[in-house]
């Protein structure tokens, strides 16, 4: 988005580096880090090269573009919430449509908009095998379109956490996790055996904080294959749904599809929800109007 735009939105320098150092994965990897440094034989050379590597950490995740608008997006959302707003129709929800779609990769972005334009092609295909354009028709429409808003804003949400997921995934070295907390529960062996209680103690807090570590790996590879997972089921859902349309003759069948798979992602909402540390999205935003909005006006 534009600098005069995300000076809208109310964002500066100092959200970026709180959003960036409070970022849960970072608040783990400083710990273990540190806790690291200090029991070093040298902590007085390790302490300034982890404080080093931070502030390495912060520059550069607050220079990406994607991580920007992300944050611009969610302090636009916090000012600008309102009560009286129509959720499903505020400019606040469209305007965080477009920040997270302007925050995708441009493959993210073009498998979005291949969908949406699947989704436009079912309704008219459902619209021409109802053969008739009174209000009726209309009628049916509306019912059918907040079912595919939601289904198509469920597909954005998970296409950006499965890019914050695989960004955390691409600087987190499994290995090196594992080799560290072997080296910890070495030397507390060693330790335990020489009896020096209060390095054993040291060691035992260090090692709950590197399982921890390797834990949340392994949970943001669960979760990143989840999210694939379910991007590959609403896109498989969608293309079944559009090839159904063309030959069935009852559009308020094609309509009750549509709604039965916006009704089945309850497990996608949770997850969702459980990944708002990793994306900064509120949880409580209803699905905006994408199907009737102008994509090309909103994320300019």
């Amino acid at each position: 988005m534009g600098e005069s735009i995300r000076k809208q939105m109310g964002a500066g320098l100092w959200d970026y580096l709180k959003e960036a150092f409070f970022f849960r994965w970072n608040l783990l990897a400083l710990a273990g880090v540190t806790v690291a440094a200090v029991m070093s034989p040298s902590p007085d050379i390790l302490l300034p090269l982890v404080a080093a590597g931070e502030l390495a950490y912060l520059a550069g995740l607050t220079s990406i573009p994607r991580f920007r608008s992300a944050i611009d997006a969610k302090r636009h959302a916090e000012k600008n919430a309102s009560p009286k707003e129509t959720p499903r129709g505020s400019q606040n929800n469209l305007k965080t449509l477009g920040a997270m779609f302007n925050g995708l990769s441009p493959a993210s972005q073009q498998r979005f908009e291949r969908l949406r334009e699947r989704c436009a092609s079912m309704q008219q295909i459902a619209h021409g095998v109802r053969g008739a354009t009174g209000p009726g028709d209309s009628h049916a429409d509306e019912l059918r379109e907040p079912a595919l808003d939601k289904l198509l804003w469920a597909f954005l949400r998970l296409l950006f956490s499965q890019q914050a997921l695989s960004r955390f995934l691409a600087a987190t070295d499994e290995p090196a996790l594992k080799t560290q907390l072997a080296a910890l529960e070495t030397r507390m062996t060693d330790a335990a055996q020489r009896s020096n209680e209060r390095i054993v103690n040291s060691l035992r807090d260090s090692i709950i904080t590197a399982k921890l570590r390797l834990d949340n790996y392994r949970s943001a590879q669960a979760n990143a294959e989840f999210v694939s997972v379910e991007l590959d089921r609403i896109e498989g859902k969608i293309q079944a749904i559009s090839e159904m349309a063309v030959g069935h003759q009852d559009a308020d069948y094609i309509s009750s599809q549509v709604d039965s798979v916006a009704d089945s992602m309850t497990h996608t909402e949770e997850a969702i929800r459980e990944l708002n540390s990793i994306t900064g999205l509120s949880s409580d935003m209803e699905a905006p109007p994408i199907m009737s909005t102008d994509l090309d006006r909103v994320v300019q």
